[in-house]
């Protein structure tokens, strides 16, 4: 098994425990203008990187695990850091309507999904 292989059902297998929305649910979400306002964006009116990682997961929810590219799985390792990290931060309060909730579903994450 090769660097960019090694840990495929680790990684597979955390990437669909954080990414919690199907690739339908987060296609409809990505064409809102909640989905396109928020995140970081190099430059104004440009995409931003959360709403382009949205897109990948997408492509990568419709792939079965033999067909994952290394590009893939690095991606999938990339979301589940992203989600990880972002989920620690969450705010007080009702978080329904927030940027932060907004970011972690470009990312495939709905944290008021259970």
């Amino acid at each position: 098994m090769t660097k960019s292989t090694e840990g495929v059902d680790d990684v597979w297998n955390d990437f669909h425990s954080a990414v919690n929305m199907t690739a339908t649910q987060i296609e409809k979400w990505l064409d809102t203008d909640e989905s396109k306002d928020v995140g970081q964006k190099s430059s104004e009116g440009a995409e931003s990187v959360g709403h382009h990682s949205g897109r990948k997961i997408v492509a990568i929810l419709h792939k079965k695990k033999a067909d994952l590219s290394h590009a893939d799985i690095e991606w999938m390792r990339k979301v589940v850091g992203y989600v990880k990290r972002h989920s620690a931060q969450r705010p007080d309060g009702d978080i329904e309507n927030t940027p932060w909730r907004y970011s972690l579903m470009n990312w495939g994450n709905d944290p008021l999904k259970k």
